[in-house]
């Protein structure tokens, strides 16, 4: 496979290991800094990225031409491409962390015991942060801010997909940085180790204090399965929209339409369509048709195609597939417990929603639909850290340990408790 890189500038080589431990030293920094100076570092990386266009903008040309070459999909071209949009859209989620509670320090709990020793649970960073994900640039501004603002160092191994853009982007950080006297080693990439560099972060416990994979369900089951540094696992989106017997045709229309169509190449992307036989021949025709016009292909069940020709009959293998494509699965089931049913043999357990005008199935579908994010009459597109205010996200987690759903500032850090007393020993 061919891959053409911008050339770096002349400097002293490091390995793998003198990073992980240069990232240790600059989290002991970022532990103490006080808000003010993190959100100076963060002006200053919204800044960069906002002027920085005539530098990022050709080295993500070239890995989009790379990956052309070399046959990236066009959903992971999507997820690389950046444009003067996108770098203002990022910069203006970098501030908008700015405007957010720093969390470190934040009291969790705490009170004072019999004896008049103090308790109390505070926030405090995780460390060193590493992640590992593919062909997203934006990722590596996202988590960078959301690190410094949550007072941690980060190692990233954005793929060879983005190798360029992200040599750029890490380079206009570590810039800022320093320029408001923040260590460099605060952000830091490693994809110039490759698949090795992957592996040895993956190994490096002691160094790393928690990892977080973002990209592919191949990507992430690799994390999980090889990483001996504890593991956040965000998830891949096999997501459902349920359309109840009561549905409202044209929210049925609107919602199914932007969740799928809006941007398929996300995690929170409809896949899977399943209708409440009673509703079927109502709701399938505009729907569908809605659907069809802006040219998703339909992958549909017997009933489906009974009720709308123009589909291709589905697999089973369609019911486990995360197209992040035009491309959608369409089921017509008996009622809302075969919905639930069908959810819980193939979710990923990201984004489900209901479209619905019954209050009882619509509690019925909160409460026993098992997923990270649950909706009643909403796009799935909604789950997404920025939507709900972090002003930018970690990923979505689809786990239940220590974080679950959009993962922003709180997420990145973990407690510790701080004991004041007064000479008192225990009985």
């Amino acid at each position: 496979m061919s891959q053409t890189t911008l050339d770096a500038p002349t400097a002293t080589a490091r390995s793998l290991n003198d990073k992980l431990v240069a990232a240790r030293t600059a989290s002991l920094t970022l532990a103490t800094a006080n808000a003010d100076q993190k959100n100076a570092a963060l002006e200053a990386i919204a800044a960069a990225v906002a002027g920085g266009a005539d530098r990022i903008l050709p080295a993500n040309e070239l890995d989009l031409a790379n990956g052309r070459e070399n046959g990236l999909s066009t959903a992971l071209q999507d997820r690389l491409a950046l444009s003067a949009a996108r770098l203002t859209a990022l910069a203006e989620a970098v501030r908008e962390i700015i405007g957010l509670v720093d969390p470190v320090g934040e009291s969790v709990r705490g009170r004072v015991l019999p004896n008049g020793v103090r308790i109390d649970q505070v926030r405090v960073p995780f460390g060193v942060v590493g992640v590992i994900y593919e062909a997203r640039p934006n990722v590596t501004v996202d988590i960078a801010a959301l690190a410094l603002k949550s007072g941690n160092a980060v190692v990233l191994r954005g793929g060879s997909a983005a190798e360029n853009t992200n040599a750029v982007l890490v380079s206009l950080i570590q810039d800022a940085l320093t320029s408001v006297g923040l260590p460099a080693d605060s952000v830091q990439t490693i994809d110039e180790f490759g698949r090795d560099g992957a592996r040895d972060l993956m190994q490096a416990r002691g160094l790393v204090d928690v990892l977080i994979p973002r990209g592919s369900a191949n990507l992430i089951n690799t994390v999980v399965a090889e990483s001996k540094v504890p593991v956040i696992e965000t998830g891949a989106g096999v997501v459902h929209v349920f359309l109840d017997e009561s549905a409202n045709e044209q929210w049925a229309v609107d919602i199914v339409h932007n969740a799928k169509v809006q941007r398929p190449s996300v995690c929170n992307a409809l896949e899977t369509l399943l209708v409440h036989r009673d509703a079927a021949a109502r709701l399938l025709p505009p729907v569908l048709a809605q659907l069809r016009s802006s040219g998703v292909s339909i992958h549909a069940d017997d009933e489906t195609r009974a009720i709308f020709a123009d589909a291709v009959p589905a697999t089973e293998e369609d019911w486990q597939t995360e197209y992040m494509s035009l491309d959608l699965a369409v089921k017509v089931v008996a009622d809302i417990d075969e919905a639930m049913e069908h959810i819980r043999i193939y979710s990923t357990h990201h984004t489900e929603s209901i479209i619905t005008n019954d209050l009882s199935n619509a509690e019925r579908f909160l409460n026993e639909v098992d997923s990270a994010a649950v909706m009643v009459n909403a796009s799935t597109r909604f789950t997404d850290g920025g939507e709900f205010g972090f002003g930018a996200e970690v990923g979505i987690s689809t786990q239940k340990l220590h974080a679950r759903g959009p993962m922003g500032l709180p997420e990145l850090t973990s407690t510790k408790w701080l004991v004041r007393g007064s000479g008192q020993i225990r009985g």
